[in-house]
């Protein structure tokens, strides 16, 4: 099948990751029954593998899984020979991406099922799209330090190693999930651009960070998979416009009074083809889920694409480029909360799209 160069989300419904299972099968059985348009692959947090500071570093030189902490060493005996090989294999698959599937840049089982068995699945079914995630380079080179605590961010040989295997891993799922027939989205999780601005990370320049996520989204874009970046809490909302995005996911809940301050930016971003995924569906506390039903989180999505309205723009028109998601993962909830959160995603994306889908 040939798969379209623009993705257009039309108030379908996925999810962001983490379930609060331990069972593969049995989350996958969760997201098929309750987002069948645009499944995604489930990451477990019952899974130490599957961490955000070491899912993804299989192939990445310098980087030790060790029992309780994440981090990198580059004055390993084996190291510079491992760099060169890292980067030789870097740029055969820049130079043609479907060396992606069998190079060091692949995501093993051991440390995501999830992505294997939700390929095994859907194969042959019908879907919309089909939905990955990968840990964000600002994310992962805050949050990994050396052993005297220095982080990844401040070394720049480790920055560039780092860089370059996420965005070869993003693309390496783009090329694993597009035999399904359907348009790969990918995204970007960065909750570590949450503190752009403050203290801690003011040596710190937003043309780097810039620099760093564009390489991320252009790994994923060159085979052909659509990039998304989701970020659960306030950030500088004008800065993640600015880079070449498909997607912004966003806690829409908890957070839409910042983001539309952007709102010049954001029908620009909605003009030039982006999509909106809104977290409208709250995963912050169990308390405020079950205050909330389908007609509370309507009503206020309605409100909120109401404040963005103009005359290009209208409910619909912004709906037909829109996504229906949670506002962050699951995995820290009860299942019983979590089954509420998917229950009122199912929920709210029919009833909008029997609203205002022309």
């Amino acid at each position: 099948m040939v798969i379209e160069n623009q993705f257009n989300g039309r108030g379908l419904s996925t999810l962001i990751g983490s379930l609060p299972v331990a069972d593969y099968r049995q989350a996958l059985d969760l997201i098929l029954d309750y987002t069948p348009d645009i499944p995604l692959w489930p990451q477990l947090p019952s899974n130490p593998k599957e961490g955000m500071m070491n899912q993804f570093i299989d192939g990445i030189p310098g980087i030790i899984d060790a029992e309780n902490r994440t981090l990198f060493d580059l004055s390993g005996d084996n190291f510079e020979s491992e760099m060169l090989s890292f980067y030789e294999e870097y740029l055969a698959c820049l130079d043609d991406p479907s060396l992606l599937l069998t190079s060091r840049f692949s995501v093993s089982k051991e440390r995501a099922r999830g992505i294997y068995d939700l390929k095994e699945i859907c194969s042959g079914k019908k879907i919309t799209a089909v939905k990955g995630q990968i840990t964000g380079p600002f994310t992962l080179l805050t949050g990994i330090s050396d052993e005297n605590h220095k982080l990844g961010y401040y070394d720049a040989q480790f920055r560039e190693i780092a860089v370059k295997g996420l965005a070869m891993k993003g693309g390496w799922q783009a090329e694993f999930l597009k035999s399904l027939g359907a348009p790969v989205i990918i995204f970007i999780d960065e909750p570590a651009l949450a503190g752009l601005g403050s203290s801690a990370f003011i040596s710190i320049s937003k043309e780097d960070i810039g620099q760093d996520l564009s390489e991320v989204i252009s790994g994923i874009q060159q085979s052909g998979g659509f990039a998304g970046v989701h970020v659960c809490a306030n950030t500088d909302w004008n800065f993640l416009l600015s880079v070449a995005i498909d997607v912004l996911s966003f806690d829409s809940y908890g957070f839409f009074d910042r983001l539309i301050t952007c709102k010049q930016q954001l029908l620009s971003f909605l003009d030039r083809g982006g999509n909106i995924a809104w977290g409208i569906i709250p995963t912050s506390d169990e308390k405020t889920i079950e205050q909330q039903d389908c007609e509370s989180l309507v009503a206020l999505w309605e409100k909120q694409a109401g404040m963005l309205e103009d005359g290009n723009f209208d409910k619909s028109a912004i709906l037909a480029r829109s996504l229906i998601t949670p506002s962050c993962g699951t995995g820290a909830l009860s299942l019983n909360a979590a089954l509420k959160v998917l229950s009122l995603t199912k929920e709210v994306s029919a009833a909008l799209r029997e609203r205002y889908q022309k």
